[in-house]
């Protein structure tokens, strides 16, 4: 779908540019079943010619319509007398978008029809659903907020193959709870370099802290422009991304002298806290690019790590580690907060084929242990097949493998994590203070 003219000054006033380039988000991401992050990539040249105002204001729109698509769409349907034709897609796109800033983002009603107005005259496939477009948002505009309101938004919000999973997993009630802290955009959370320097950069930062040494902040400008960011003081990590490190970590009783192996290491985030502990840490990624992003974090952060590109599957060491810490592919369910695009360009098939890999990648994570050692295992999914499962299922086959109870307590986490393979973090947990991803963390050991 292509926009088939150059923008204009009334365009420009209009806001053309950032509407424009929520759409293209939003259709790059739905037509393709690519992340927003990897849409923004490939539009990063289309965002470095706009105002960065208009680019933000364009992911806002983005990020929206992708969080509440189920429940925008299902508004939608009520001023829509008929669906679309096949080849009104695009149109259906504009409509998502404008709903998105009408309803969402409360925009200002004559400035969102009318800024969806010129996004359909400027696509060339919405072009001639224009007066469609222009009755159904003022209709929304009008009338939608009370409909709105009265809407299942949650529930709508998930698709069906994906309330399935969470109601057998959890219940109808913990399944909607997850579905609730979906709807909310996930805090910038923080990890510091020095632990014993979190008190100081709270201050600094007018953060929280949270949980075991995670700084959160209610607001935050560009991650580059904070202070700290340009020394490496702190890394963006989420709370609930910060406990399997912390879990070795308390394991081992400190990272100082130990050789710990990082495995499917990259962006960094885990390898980081574990250099900073002081240990030897090896990072281990098969993706060339996502390692050299990891790279240029350690470099950032002055902590240093060996790196190395390979399949952990065929991979041997030199040597066993004291320790190893695996963050497994996975279906990424526990990061929605994050990533709202996921359930709509997923299905059942994004948690089958990671769990089918899980198995292997555990077994070498386990050969890789020095007799006594422990290897601390974490996905951050919400599906069962892609954490307690794998756990179960490993323990079955592995007769030197022995389990580790985790103590959810010592890591801020309510007791209703705590579970008998391991530590079940929900995105629903510690909602007041803003959630957590969804995760799952167990710790095995090694019979000498």
């Amino acid at each position: 779908m292509g926009l088939n003219r150059a923008v204009k000054p009334e365009d420009e006033a209009a806001g053309l540019p950032a509407r424009r380039f929520a759409f293209s988000l939003v259709t790059r991401v739905l037509d393709q079943r690519v992340t927003l992050d990897e849409a923004g990539e490939a539009l990063a040249g289309v965002a470095a010619r706009m105002e960065a105002r208009d680019a933000a204001f364009g992911r806002a729109i983005a990020y929206a319509a992708l969080r509440h698509k189920g429940a925008l769409e299902a508004l939608l349907k009520r001023f829509v007398e008929r669906p679309l034709p096949e080849h009104g897609l695009a149109a259906s796109r504009v409509l998502l978008t404008g709903a998105a800033e009408l309803m969402v983002l409360n925009g200002k009603p004559h400035a969102a029809v009318d800024g969806a107005n010129h996004l359909a005259l400027a696509v060339r496939e919405a072009k001639p659903f224009k007066a469609l477009v222009n009755a159904v948002l003022r209709r929304v505009a009008q009338e939608g907020g009370a409909i709105w309101g009265a809407l299942d938004r949650a529930r709508l919000n998930v698709p069906d193959w994906l309330w399935r999973r969470w109601s057998a997993a959890y219940g109808e009630d913990g399944a909607r709870a997850i579905a609730v802290a979906h709807e909310t955009p996930a805090p910038l959370d923080l990890t510091p370099r020095a632990a014993a320097e979190t008190a100081l950069w709270a201050t600094r930062l007018n953060a929280a802290m949270l949980g075991a040494g995670t700084l959160r902040l209610a607001k935050a400008g560009p991650v580059e422009a904070l202070p700290g960011y340009d020394e490496g003081a702190w890394w963006v990590q989420d709370a609930a991304a910060a406990i399997p490190a912390r879990v070795l970590l308390s394991l081992i009783g400190g990272g100082a002298g130990k050789t710990i192996a990082d495995l499917c290491a990259a962006p960094g985030g885990k390898t980081m806290q574990l250099a900073a502990s002081g240990a030897q840490v090896t990072a281990i990624d098969s993706s060339g690019p996502r390692l050299k992003r990891l790279e240029a974090n350690l470099v950032r952060t002055e902590l240093s790590a060996a790196t190395i590109k390979a399949d952990i599957r065929t991979w041997t060491p030199a040597a066993p580690f004291d320790a190893v810490l695996l963050d497994a592919p996975c279906s990424a369910t526990g990061t929605i907060r994050r990533h709202p695009e996921l359930p709509w360009i997923r299905d059942e098939g994004a948690v089958t084929r990671p769990a089918a890999v899980t198995a292997g990648l555990l077994d070498s994570a386990f050969a890789a242990l020095k007799p006594g050692a422990v290897l601390v295992f974490a996905v951050c999914s919400l599906e069962p097949e892609e954490g307690e499962d794998q756990i179960a299922a490993f323990l079955g086959r592995t007769p030197a493998a022995r389990p580790v109870a985790i103590e959810a307590a010592a890591f801020g986490l309510p007791p209703e994590a705590q579970r008998p393979a391991g530590l079940r973090i929900l995105p629903s947990m510690l909602g007041e203070l803003g959630g957590l991803d969804g995760f799952f963390v167990a710790a095995l050991t090694r019979a000498g």
